[in-house]
């Protein structure tokens, strides 16, 4: 039995530190780089772990010498992964990500395999009995199982881009947090600036989900929310950024830490907005996930 089970996409991130973005067809020389695992509920899954959650991540990885890193990193923090897959004619995912130490902005390639869907056995799903779920649209079909399996448990989805995924899920978790690239293509809007556009997102995402609480994202700027039929904005914490690689991915999993331990909803957005502001000062992914005593 776990209290928080993650499901979705884990990758091996190689993160290159740059001065400036590259140009086309030009030469970089770095002296340094950093690698381990990455993706969004990976990454939720490892902060909760680290912070001494009970927690399962189900995701897919290569047999190879990155899947075999990934499960390690894991076991270093205690995450359960007897139901990752690790399969032999799949590679496990991989990102380059590029970062602009002077903006902190980064670009991610991430070289994914096309591959069947995870397609979990219901009976040792039903050995974790998690409290609280956390989804980021990638292995639909076990996140479906999961919902369906436990009804009770709180749930939330990290809905970073508009993909079938992301839709499917969205309608039927309790916790919609989306991205501001999530809310712009699914609301057709070509901006979040002021209080009127945040009325109209916040209509047109209700949309999706009817019964649960929204949360869109919006990086420096903060985030939005409902809270009794009032829209609300909350400012980010100031910091200097270098690299906002696993900002948001490290939001979700001190959202759903926070579920856990039964912040109000106000509560628990601060606690993984300053998490999340934290996070970006430090170069890398996971790297950058705080300690714990650092946060509460």
């Amino acid at each position: 039995m776990v209290d928080v089970l993650c499901i979705g996409h884990v990758a091996y991130d190689v993160t290159l530190p740059l001065k400036d973005y590259p140009l086309e067809n030009s030469k970089y020389v770095i002296d340094y780089k950093i690698e381990g695992g990455g993706g969004p509920a990976s990454n939720a899954a490892y902060l909760l772990s680290k912070w001494g959650i009970k927690t399962s991540f189900i995701g897919l990885l290569g047999d190879d010498a990155y899947g075999k890193n990934i499960i390690e990193e894991f076991k270093n923090v205690g995450t359960d992964t007897s139901m990752v897959k690790m399969a032999k004619d799949y590679p496990t995912p991989y990102s380059t990500i590029l970062v602009n130490i002077k903006s902190g902005t980064r670009t991610i390639i991430n070289c994914k395999v096309p591959y069947s869907q995870l397609d979990i056995d219901q009976k040792d799903l039903e050995k974790l009995n998690p409290k609280v779920m956390l989804f980021d649209g990638h292995e639909l079909k076990t996140s479906i199982k999961a919902i369906e399996l436990f009804p009770n448990a709180k749930t939330i989805l990290d809905a970073g881009s508009v993909r079938e995924g992301t839709l499917v899920l969205g309608e039927r978790v309790d916790y919609l947090i989306v991205s501001e690239n999530f809310a712009l293509s699914y609301c057709e809007m070509e901006s979040l600036k002021n209080e009127n556009d945040y009325e109209e997102c916040m209509s047109k995402m209700k949309k999706l989900n009817k019964h649960g609480q929204i949360v869109v994202t919006l990086g420096e700027r903060g985030l939005i929310y409902e809270e009794k039929g009032k829209v609300k904005s909350l400012d980010a914490y100031k910091v200097k950024a270098v690299d906002t690689t696993g900002a948001g991915d490290i939001f979700h999993g001190a959202f759903a830490y926070g579920l856990i331990n039964n912040y109000s909803l106000i509560e628990n957005l601060k606690l993984s907005s300053k998490t999340s502001a934290i996070s970006v000062q430090t170069l890398g992914g996971r790297k950058s996930i705080p300690d714990k005593d650092k946060i509460i």
